[in-house]
C-alpha cells in the first residue's frame, strides 16, 4: 500500500474522490442538487507523533546527529551522551513535581548540548556536498529545533519533529487539549446529505477565512459543479472568497436571511458530526503518512471512505427491503402448510 499511494500521487486521490460521488450519485446516496449547496469548516488532522516537548526534541535531535557522525567517522569533541541523558531524566522528574524552573534549567543545558554538537559536526564534515546528505537535513531539521522559540516564553510550542519536520502545532484553546500536532484540513460537505465534496490539506497553520476559496476550487474540480451557496462559522468572517459566483453565509448572520436561509445556517452545524466519523471511522484523529504530501492524501483519502461508508449503508438497507418484500411475497405465493416449521421427531 505504501508503494502503491506514491505512485498514485495527490492527483489520483482527488479522482477517488470523485469516483465516489459519481457512485453516490449513482446508488440516489446524493442529489446532484445537493452539490450546489454546501457546509464548510477547517479541522486538525494529527500526526501519528509524540507529544513534542522542547526536552524530548532536543534530545532527540542530538542523539541522532551523534549517530550519523559516528557512522561517518566524524571525530567529535564530546557526545554528552551521558550528561545529556542525565540532564533530559532530571528534566521529566522535575516538571511531573512541577518544579518547572528547575526543569527549564535542565532544557537550557539540552539546548546548549545540541548547539555544541551542530557546531562541532559543521567545523569537522565535508563541504562539497554534490547532493544533500541524511547528514545536512538532519542539521538543518536540529537547527530549527535548536533556534525554535521556548514555549512559555514566546507562546505557543513550534513542533519540529527529525522524522516528521512538516508537524506544526496549532493551538485550539479548550481545556482539556490545548494543542494539536499536525496541519489544518479544509472540509467541504453537502448541506443535505452530508457527503464529503472536498478535504483541502492547508499547511502553514492559515486563518480559516483565507482557506475558504482554495477550500471551494477543490470541491469545483472534484463535482464539477461550481457551489452556488456556501454555510460557514464565525471563524470564517474577513474571508478573500471569490463571491461573484456564489454567495457565502456566516453563522448568525442577520441582514438579508430569510426563512430558508436560516435553516441552512442552521444545518451548517450537520459538518462537525461529519468530521467526527472521519476522526473515528477515518484515519483523520492519526495520520501515519509522511510528508506534506502524505497530509494530503491521507486527508482525500478520508472523504472517500465516509462517502463510501454512507452509500454502502444505503446499499445495505436496499438489500434488507429487498429480502423483506421477497419474503412477503413468498408467504402471498406459497400455501400456509408448506410455510409451517417443521416439527423435529421426539426421541423415546
Amino acid at each position: 500500500m505504501t508503494g502503491f499511494r506514491k505512485r498514485i500521487g495527490q492527483t489520483v486521490c482527488k479522482f477517488i474522490l470523485g469516483l465516489t460521488l459519481s457512485a453516490g450519485l449513482a446508488t440516489k446516496t446524493v442529489a446532484k442538487s445537493s452539490q450546489a449547496i454546501v457546509n464548510v469548516d477547517t479541522t486538525v488532522q494529527d500526526k501519528a507523533v509524540t507529544f513534542p516537548t522542547d526536552a524530548r526534541l532536543l534530545h532527540k535531535a542530538r542523539i541522532a546527529l551523534v549517530s550519523v557522525a559516528q557512522r561517518q567517522g566524524i571525530d567529535l569533541r564530546q557526545s554528552y551522551e551521558r550528561i545529556g541523558k542525565a540532564a533530559f531524566v532530571r528534566c521529566q522528574r522535575y516538571a511531573h513535581a512541577r518544579q518547572i524552573n528547575r526543569a527549564n534549567a535542565q532544557t537550557r543545558k539540552l539546548r546548549t548540548y545540541l548547539g555544541r554538537i551542530i557546531r562541532d559536526i559543521e567545523r569537522k564534515r565535508p563541504c562539497d556536498e554534490p547532493t544533500p546528505s541524511r547528514m545536512t537535513k538532519l542539521l538543518q531539521v536540529a537547527s530549527r529545533i535548536h533556534t525554535q522559540p521556548r514555549r512559555r516564553a514566546e507562546g505557543a510550542p513550534q513542533a519540529v519533529q527529525r522524522a516528521c519536520p512538516e508537524v506544526e502545532c496549532i493551538a485550539k484553546g479548550k481545556g482539556h487539549k490545548q494543542y494539536e500536532f499536525g496541519v489544518k484540513v479544509g472540509i467541504v460537505s453537502t448541506s443535505r446529505e452530508s457527503f464529503v465534496l472536498a478535504a483541502k490539506s492547508l499547511p502553514g497553520i492559515p486563518y480559516d477565512g483565507h482557506t475558504l476559496q482554495a477550500c471551494i476550487d477543490q470541491a469545483t474540480r472534484v463535482t464539477g459543479v461550481v457551489p452556488q451557496e456556501a454555510y460557514a462559522d464565525r471563524g470564517y468572517k474577513g474571508h478573500d472568497c471569490y463571491t461573484n459566483t456564489f454567495k457565502v453565509w456566516i453563522s448568525r448572520s442577520k441582514r438579508g436571511v430569510t426563512e430558508a436561509i436560516q435553516r441552512k445556517l442552521k444545518r451548517r452545524n450537520a459538518v462537525e458530526p461529519v468530521i467526527g466519523h472521519l476522526k473515528s471511522d477515518g484515519r483523520l484523529a492519526r495520520n501515519f503518512l509522511k510528508g506534506v504530501e502524505g497530509d494530503a492524501m491521507d486527508a482525500l483519502l478520508c472523504g472517500a471512505g465516509h462517502n463510501i461508508r454512507k452509500f454502502l449503508r444505503k446499499l445495505r438497507l436496499f438489500c434488507a427491503l429487498c429480502g423483506l418484500a421477497l419474503r412477503q411475497m413468498i408467504a402471498l405465493l406459497l400455501p400456509p402448510a408448506m410455510l409451517a416449521p417443521i416439527k423435529a421427531p421426539q426421541i423415546q
